[in-house]
């Protein structure tokens, strides 16, 4: 069955009904004059007008009982002809709105009716012209309803379709959101968190240093506001790509690798940078290299503060790029967490087809180890 039966009746639909009733009064009206001339009883003449101008009346309930009506007025036009042309209405609704099997047998009782009303009315014309005349009358208003049926379907099935494409694009525009947020919250993380920890070191050592000569607590002062002045300028930098949807993430490439080193090594931190790696290397490689070390160096600054940090990165083209650190591991407390930094760097080698391990050596060291595939 339709969907759009039993719902309320719209302005067009109010048209259209209306169009119906008016246009089967008046046609009823033109038959049941011409139906005067057949020889049947008065009664029955009577009783033609009355039922086919009940049946007009109810062309403003087709739509709530579209096949128990088409039912009753195929059995009322045995007699009546003011009720043909509502009749033929009642066939079109069930046609339009039901399954081909449903108006399949309603077209059959519809031509039993009218082999029943070539005898009752004992027209002039042969019997089976008027049969023949009738049925080919319904049969076209069938098609026509049948081909009006399949194009609302047509119509239904692309608005669906366009409907589910919405939903699936708004899906995707969700999705690709949340992974701008997420690429932005990693930034923020990776930037943040190495600034923010050498600021902890500088800080921490004005702490246990109560002795310090004004001179040494102006330096370190001053590599404090140095370092919290670049922690601002780099959260105003990815804040700006949340206000600014076209822009991008500023990216650190993998010359800024020494920089990134000596940063540390300014904040007190014994670091060994072993560098090996001509060619030219493919900004993401490089970048996620970059990362590695920083969130490396992070995790020193935050776990063994003043502890050597060896820094390897070695590779060639075609042989991919390796990149280690290793410091001596501080002594956890068994109940102690995996932070989000491993996990995500873990996420980023993944995302370049990379591979990384952690832990602690025979030796007792921690150690961060990453391949990052290189091509020729």
């Amino acid at each position: 069955m339709d969907r759009t039966l039993g719902r309320r009746r719209s302005a067009r639909d109010w048209v259209v009904d209306s169009i119906a009733f008016t246009v089967a009064v008046l046609l009823g009206l033109v038959l049941y004059n011409d139906g005067e001339k057949d020889p049947i009883p008065e009664w029955l003449l009577a009783l033609d007008f009355f039922t086919g101008m009940a049946l007009c009346l109810l062309l403003w309930f087709r739509r709530r009982w579209p096949i128990q009506l088409a039912v009753l007025s195929a059995v009322i036009t045995v007699f009546s002809e003011a009720g043909g042309i509502a009749a033929l209405i009642f066939t079109m609704t069930v046609a339009v709105h039901f399954r081909l099997r449903v108006t399949l047998a309603l077209l059959g009782v519809n031509i039993a009716s009218m082999t029943a009303y070539a005898l009752v009315r004992e027209k002039n014309e042969p019997i089976l012209t008027v049969i023949i005349t009738t049925a080919i009358l319904y049969v076209g208003a069938v098609g026509w309803s049948l081909y009006v049926r399949s194009r609302r379907q047509l119509l239904q099935t692309l608005r669906d379709r366009a409907d589910r494409a919405e939903t699936v694009a708004q899906l995707q525009a969700k999705q690709a959101q949340m992974r701008a947020r997420e690429e932005i919250a990693r930034e923020m993380h990776d930037v943040l968190g190495h600034r923010l920890s050498l600021l902890s070191v500088h800080a921490g050592a004005l702490a246990y240093r109560p002795d310090a000569s004004t001179e040494e607590v102006g330096q370190a002062a001053e590599i404090i506001r140095a370092s919290a002045h670049q922690a601002l300028q780099d959260l105003r930098e990815v804040i700006g790509v949340l206000r600014a949807p076209a822009g991008e993430l500023p990216q650190p490439t993998f010359a800024d690798l020494p920089v990134l080193v000596e940063g540390s090594r300014r904040a007190g931190v014994p670091v060994e940078l072993e560098l090996d790696a001509p060619g030219t290397m493919p900004d993401h490689v490089g970048r996620t290299a970059y990362r590695i070390v920083q969130e490396g160096l992070t995790n020193a600054l935050k776990h063994a503060p003043g502890q050597p940090v060896s820094i390897t990165v070695k590779g060639a083209p075609g042989n991919g790029l390796q990149v280690q650190l290793t410091n001596p591991a501080p002594n956890r407390r068994s109940g102690q967490r995996q932070g989000q930094g491993l996990i995500g760097l873990t996420e980023r080698a993944a995302l370049v087809d990379g591979r990384l391990e952690h832990g602690r050596t025979p030796d007792g060291d921690f150690r961060l180890a990453a391949w990052l595939p290189w091509p020729s």
